[in-house]
């Protein structure tokens, strides 16, 4: 049977290093990372906080990383993604895509014309997966969780810089349930940055970070990383 050669559409966040480690541990071969670096804070399609930051994620899940830079304008973006998609079946011969969609038909379906125009599989590990359920994984398989950007009622600037653990997730729960948003944010209601997981051969610890706050939304910028011996 032909060994699926993946690379994973990644953004440092929860989900796409949750479906990576999922692939690994379905016996997917994780080839390179693809990050797509957009200049639209916005992009309906690329998670944008902290994205620079991947570079040292690679680092420690020691894989290499193409990086794709778009302007990020709607549907256009996706012409960039499909470059950074066929470099990597040119460069590192994958056959096959991994991506952390969770609900999002926006996101699979636009991803699933571009694999099936260059003839790669889709793979989406965690597609529907229960929220509760997906956060018990995550704290089950030792991930750490930053959050790096909010833009949901319920959630202020105190979230910012905040690592995800089992105490204030019963908080997240009782402000989902007040403020109805989705709990694994697949609404964008927040944004996530990982800092440690099985994937990782080192820690990554925040030195240095800044929050922006504008009263509504924010972004926590981390502005220096360092790699600790696990």
């Amino acid at each position: 049977m032909e060994t699926k050669k993946c690379a994973v559409l990644f953004s440092g966040g929860k989900d796409s290093t949750y479906a990576a480690y999922l692939a690994k541990q379905q016996g997917y071969e994780l080839a390179c990372l693809i990050s797509v670096f957009s200049e639209n804070k916005e992009s309906y399609m690329f998670h944008t906080p902290c994205i620079e930051k991947t570079k040292k994620q690679a680092e420690v899940m020691e894989l290499p990383l193409i990086i794709q830079k778009t302007k990020g304008k709607k549907e256009k973006e996706l012409l960039d993604l499909e470059i950074a998609m066929k470099k990597a079946k040119d460069l590192h011969k994958i056959n096959c895509i991994v991506t952390g969609a969770l609900y999002s038909d926006y996101q699979a379906l636009r991803i699933k014309k571009i694999c099936d125009k260059l003839g790669l599989e889709c793979f989406n590990p965690l597609w529907h997966k229960n929220e509760i359920e997906y956060w018990e994984e995550l704290f089950d398989n030792y991930f750490e969780i930053m959050i790096v950007g909010v833009s949901s009622e319920g959630l202020n600037e105190k979230w910012l810089g905040n690592i995800i653990n089992k105490v204030n997730f019963e908080e997240l729960k009782k402000l989902k349930k007040k403020f109805k948003f989705h709990l694994a944010f697949e609404g964008g209601e927040a944004e996530t940055f990982v800092l440690d997981c099985p994937l990782f051969k080192k820690k990554l610890n925040v030195v240095k970070g800044q929050k922006e706050w504008d009263g509504m939304s924010g972004r926590y910028n981390i502005e220096e990383l360092e790699l600790v011996k696990k």
